[in-house]
């Protein structure tokens, strides 16, 4: 599955292999079938998605910017 009302080409399909929580910002990264990629993303949204490790998620690459969507 991937997202179709977005314009980003570049989505990778993967689960969070870690997620290391900031009071403000967190890292995650996502284990792809093509490697690790790492988005910093705020704490809250990471509480709002619901994101633990094993989540299932799209990373979506644009520029330098990684942001990320629950599946």
């Amino acid at each position: 599955m991937s997202i179709q009302a977005i314009n980003v080409r570049n989505q990778f399909k993967g689960r969070v292999r870690e997620i290391i929580r900031g009071d403000v910002v967190s890292e995650i990264d996502v284990e792809t079938p093509w490697g690790t990629v790492t988005s910093v993303i705020t704490t809250r949204s990471v509480d709002e998605l619901q994101l633990r490790v094993g989540s299932e998620v799209v990373a979506l690459v644009k520029s330098t910017e990684v942001s990320i969507a629950k599946l």
